[in-house]
């Protein structure tokens, strides 16, 4: 690890049917990315096909592959040829019966440089992931990768700080979010505009508190399963440790977002807002337990 400053990218991407075409696309993607000088590359959350977790229904598990697995090994060639390093969120098999959203990091050798399982699980209406994700069981991760030291946390992950900040503290320069998140069509119109800015908001805060740069690449597209289905809201973004947006894409368009990652920024600001050398860890034991609710 250098120390130099490096370009990282996101692939905002419509996920179609057919996992190959899926494959094929994103592989035509990340070669772009690399011809614009990325050197870590991140794909949108379980980017193989439809967000299938609108449903319950158990054929679906038939999707879930090992890893490694056919699709890793597949990007690790890529990986090898770009001379990127990729994160890939994937749905993967542990064992039957067992599957957890999981994210791999292929490395420029063509080595499996680690995996994330998602520790938060949501389960809303079209959003029914506690049926088909077991909880992750290997805390928060950080990579070093040829660049420098990333994190990794998934969706949902998002809205938590401390999941931002237990995978800072491991000396992350930044944050990677892959993501799968929309609109409920009947929803948009009075509450689309304040969702995707609160998601954005979120996010940036943790850029701000932990200093470090935040990644959130998020897929486009209307995909109807069941009902109306979920209209994927993209605007996915990279923002510096000072919560600045240095890119951002559309609602509506594939697109690859680049931008550099200075190790020297995230010195200087956090030289200046010393929020770690600051914390009084002493009196955060609340934080280990459930709210208590108390009768007026």
């Amino acid at each position: 690890m250098s120390g130099k400053p490096y370009k990282i990218a996101l692939i905002q991407m419509r996920c179609d049917a057919t996992p190959s075409a899926n494959l094929k696309k994103a592989i035509t993607l990340l070669k772009k990315a690399a011809a614009k000088g990325a050197k870590v590359v991140c794909l949108p959350e379980l980017f193989m096909g439809p967000y299938f977790c609108q449903k319950q229904d158990a054929s679906i598990f038939d999707l879930a592959e090992p890893i490694p697995g056919p699709t890793t090994q597949a990007l690790a060639k890529i990986a090898k040829e770009t001379k990127m390093t990729i994160l890939a969120s994937l749905f993967e098999k542990r064992m039957p019966g067992m599957y957890h959203n999981t994210l791999a990091v292929l490395l420029p050798d063509e080595k499996l440089g680690g995996i994330y399982r998602k520790m938060h699980i949501p389960d809303d209406p079209l959003f029914f992931e506690k049926y088909y994700f077991t909880p992750g069981d290997l805390g928060f991760k950080n990579f070093d990768v040829p660049q420098g030291r990333i994190g990794t946390l998934v969706c949902w992950d998002q809205w938590f700080p401390e999941a931002a900040r237990a995978t800072a503290m491991q000396g992350a320069e930044v944050l990677f979010y892959p993501t799968a998140i929309g609109w409920h069509p009947a929803e948009k119109k009075q509450y689309g505009e304040s969702q995707a800015s609160a998601w954005e908001t979120i996010q940036r805060s943790h850029a701000i508190a932990n200093g470090v740069y935040v990644a959130s690449v998020n897929r486009i597209g209307h995909e109807k399963i069941v009902g109306d289905g979920i209209e994927f809201w993209g605007n996915s973004f990279i923002a510096d440790p000072f919560g600045r947006v240095l890119a951002k894409a559309s609602s509506n368009k594939e697109e690859i977002l680049i931008a550099e990652v200075s190790p020297a920024l995230q010195e200087e600001t956090r030289r200046n807002w010393p929020f770690f050398r600051d914390r009084r860890i002493e009196h955060y034991g609340a934080l280990l337990a459930h709210p208590e609710t108390k009768n007026a």
